[in-house]
């Protein structure tokens, strides 16, 4: 195994970016990183409508990999930010084969994380022949109680934080907040920065960030406007089941592709819990599973970065994520 301690690798600046027109009307902001002759690796981010995090890239190494990154329909800086019309699993499938086709990429690693771990999968499923590994961290499988436990599920875990989380709603409707929350972020500002607060604040008690720690760093302004078109874009993927129960990935999993798969889950991740990431690994026989102890959702856990780091290591030096079984 690989010696030295992980670490995330440091920014470097981008190679080229390229604005990268797809259809409806939007236009994709893609960055790439790293050796040009490198091993080519595309970065999925979650969300869906969150954009792109700098972090995101560092897990792999800039002197080995060519990275490509880049904000799905809706998010980040692609544009329009917050649209939701034309923005589909199925468009975002169409967009990662243009992005593949314009930078003249025939196949690539794909790494994603959460909502990046759901699109990855399907893209293997869309396009198994481009595919020439999968590195999945917090694996989310878009079932209805994957979705449900978030919203509702939990409430006996988090019980104070979920009531806050819930009062955005009345009493009657407390059993939909995915729709109260989808609707009223629809709607203009005023009706929409309040859903959109309450529901970072609950995302953060999920992901393990006492609220009272971050109350003076509330977002406002232009950050606020980004929450709330981030949140429009995921509500309005969830209320659809992110277009992925009929039929449901884990009755698809049979057709992936036969290359390394290695999923990465955090034993205390509420967000994505380690059940998703066990049925995974159970459905998908090349599949190998590492349950980092004591991380939670957000990937800046010391554990999680170790682990992410190791792996894309080891990729890069044997087409493996794990240096033991290299032939």
């Amino acid at each position: 195994m690989i010696s030295r301690p992980a670490s995330l690798y440091p920014e470097t600046p981008p190679l080229r970016t390229h604005a990268l027109s797809v259809s409806g009307g939007h236009t994709l902001h893609v960055q790439e990183f790293g050796d040009p002759r490198g091993i080519p690796a595309v970065v999925l981010h979650g969300g869906p409508g969150s954009g792109s995090s700098p972090l995101l890239r560092r897990f792999l190494d800039p002197a080995r990999y060519r990275i490509i990154v880049f904000d799905q329909r809706g998010a980040g800086r692609s544009t329009p930010r917050g649209e939701t019309r034309h923005n589909t699993t199925a468009d975002l499938l169409a967009d990662l084969r243009a992005i593949r086709v314009h930078l003249g990429i025939d196949r690539w690693l794909v790494v994603g994380g959460s909502w990046g771990a759901t699109l990855a999968l399907a893209h293997a499923l869309a396009e198994p022949t481009v595919v020439s590994g999968l590195l999945l961290r917090a694996p989310f499988l878009a079932r209805a109680q994957d979705i449900d436990g978030f919203f509702q599920g939990t409430a006996a875990d988090l019980p104070e934080a979920w009531s806050r989380f819930a009062a955005v709603a009345p009493p009657e409707r407390r059993h939909a907040l995915l729709a109260v929350l989808a609707d009223g972020l629809q709607g203009d500002v005023a009706l929409a920065a309040p859903l959109a607060i309450a529901w970072w604040r609950w995302e953060l008690a999920m992901s393990g960030t006492p609220p009272a720690s971050v109350a003076p760093n509330e977002p406002e302004g232009d950050a606020l406007l980004a929450l709330i078109d981030r949140y429009r874009v995921q509500s309005h993927y969830l209320r659809h089941r992110c277009w992925l129960d009929a039929p449901s990935l884990l009755d698809r999993f049979g057709a992936l592709p036969r290359v390394p798969i290695a999923l990465l889950q955090g034993t205390a991740d509420r967000v994505c819990p380690p059940a998703g990431a066990v049925e995974l690994h159970r459905h998908v026989s090349n599949s190998t599973l590492r349950l980092v102890d004591g991380a939670g959702h957000d990937p800046t856990h010391p554990a999680m970065v170790r682990a992410m780091v190791q792996a894309l290591d080891a990729y890069a030096g044997c087409g493996c994520f794990d240096p033991q079984d290299a032939p």
